[in-house]
């Protein structure tokens, strides 16, 4: 297993950005937050997303003054089979 798999939030940030990609950081979080109705801490959550970004599965770039994440080929292909796992064991 994957570190990436140990976190629920690492997984929801690669979630999000496999519909959404070119996202600023506040942005990210903002629908993350929304989805769980709670605030999630600045310091928990760039440091998952940075996380991401050492392990190759979300790449980092400047758009104007923000950075923007986007997932990576290996980010999405870790949602996809995230997503297969989940329907296996729904379906069964």
């Amino acid at each position: 297993m994957t570190k990436w798999l140990q976190s629920g939030l690492r997984r929801d940030v690669c979630i999000v950005l496999a519909g959404e990609s070119d996202l600023h950081g506040q942005q990210l979080k903002s629908r993350i937050a929304e989805h769980y109705d709670e605030r999630i801490e600045p310091s928990t959550f760039y440091g998952a997303l940075e996380s991401l970004v050492d392990t190759g599965h979300v790449a980092v770039h400047e758009e104007g003054i923000h950075d923007a994440y986007a997932l990576t080929d290996a980010g999405r292909s870790m949602v996809e089979n995230q997503f297969e796992w989940m329907r296996d064991h729904l379906e069964a």
